[in-house]
């Protein structure tokens, strides 16, 4: 497909490859249009296991999939390989590292970025995890740190090394945070004999006095308690002030002296420009309607976490999560076959199917309607939606084979340090340097 449109078919571009991006392009499959995806990056991404790729638990390729491979057999669909620069919505088009693309209906699936509000020195210091990349830059920059806990002679500096500090107490940190309980417990004196679990301290930060506070009291009360007994310290109702690389300051005076600090403690939509200042809300989120179509503009919509679709039923917006990607994808998907037949839209209604948290093994949390439930069920049902939910054969076994490795050995194969990564410059260096 030519980057400027052929005549006859309406086209629709689609930026970003995400869950929203993906479930829009799928439902367009058969229609009379020309869809055109842009990605900066090749593959789909599985972002809910993004923390075992840094951990070490599962491959980094098994949550990834080739986003041309999806859709192989859809005959309407065309990828492009670039980054959007700017939108022009008066000649329809959008700038992007590739030229300049023409569209009828132009649909920002962006999804968000880590969110450090503001604060240059934690964005330096700490380590985010929205990416493949960021994971794997997580998982060198822990196992360096270990390394050197191992034969540094310095006591305060072999303290910091192996202090592990989560900042956000959402799923993604509570995951986190699990993950490095469970490798205090089970790994560290295996892999590494001359340190102990005592020697390894873990700790989980979050501004709210719960953690997972979007879940129901008893999901937020079982995690609390299983992150507890794997040792994991809990601080709630406190929020970081300031990190330097050594030093972490609370604002309730606490000083954690760590290297290695996860920043899991907020996100913002990831907005293009060109579009009006006033259509982005909080979170650097693009205000929409309720078929998810910009606030001031026709032809233009956004879809998934970069969306914010504001309703009395929703006053903060669509969840973040996969499943509000999926849905308003595959909505926005009906609604646009529908403008371009000159019918009717249909007001979007999300569906609330439950959310789901894994502590650890055997542990993990749910609430599902009404049902609220912990432990071993729950942690079933955790990893069956998780497997379910990946693209590609091979890697649901791949990520099967992984899991069912673990559970018995308590242990994992992938814990590489395939690349450096450098403290200084924060980047990546190959590992034949």
């Amino acid at each position: 497909m030519d980057l400027k449109k052929t005549a006859g078919l309406p086209r629709i571009v689609i930026v970003g490859g995400g869950f929203g991006g993906i479930n829009l392009a799928k439902k367009l499959k058969n229609k009379p249009v020309e869809v055109l995806m842009l990605d900066k990056h090749n593959y789909h991404t599985f972002q809910p296991l993004l923390y075992q790729v840094a951990m070490g638990a599962i491959e980094a390729d098994s949550i990834g999939f080739p986003i041309r491979r999806i859709f192989t057999n859809q005959k309407n669909f065309t990828f492009n390989l670039g980054e959007v620069q700017t939108i022009n919505p008066e000649k329809n088009t959008i700038t992007a590292d590739i030229g300049e693309i023409e569209y009828d209906y132009l649909v920002i699936a962006t999804g968000a970025n880590t969110n450090f509000f503001g604060n240059k020195e934690i964005e330096h210091y700490t380590m985010p995890m929205k990416n493949i990349s960021e994971a794997l830059n997580i998982r060198s920059f822990m196992l360096q740190n270990l390394e050197k806990a191992v034969v540094t002679k310095d006591f305060t500096e072999r303290e910091a090394l192996l202090t592990f500090v989560v900042v956000g107490g959402g799923p993604t940190g509570v995951e986190l945070s699990g993950a490095l309980g469970e490798m205090r417990n089970h790994v560290l004196c295996k892999d590494y004999p001359s340190l102990c679990e005592e020697d390894m301290k873990v700790y989980l930060v979050e501004g709210k006095p719960v953690v997972l506070g979007a879940m129901s009291s008893i999901a937020s009360a079982a995690a609390k308690e299983g992150l507890t007994k794997m040792g994991v310290v809990i601080y709630n109702s406190v929020h970081v002030q300031s990190y330097d690389g050594y030093e972490l300051k609370i604002d309730d005076g606490k000083v954690i002296r760590t290297r290695n600090v996860f920043w899991a403690a907020g996100v913002m939509g990831e907005v293009p420009g060109g579009l009006s200042e006033g259509t982005v809300a909080k979170g650097r989120r693009i205000q929409t309607d309720d078929i998810n179509r910009v606030i001031g503009y026709k032809n233009v919509f956004a879809i998934g976490d970069v969306s914010a679709m504001i309703t009395p039923e929703m006053p903060n917006g669509i969840p973040g999560m996969a499943q509000g990607a999926i849905q308003t994808g595959q909505h926005l998907g009906k609604n646009i076959m529908h403008l371009i037949k000159g019918e009717p839209t249909v007001p979007f209604k999300y569906f609330d199917k439950g959310s789901l948290a894994t502590v650890g093994q055997n542990k993990a949390v749910a609430d599902i309607g009404k049902l609220h439930f912990h432990g071993f069920i729950a942690w079933v049902l955790w990893m069956f939606v998780h497997l379910m939910s990946l693209v590609g054969f091979t890697n649901k076994i791949t990520v099967f084979v992984n899991w069912a490795v673990k559970y018995f050995t308590k242990n994992t194969d992938n814990r590489l340090i395939v690349r450096f990564f450098n403290t200084e410059t924060r980047m990546t260096d190959p590992i034949s340097k």
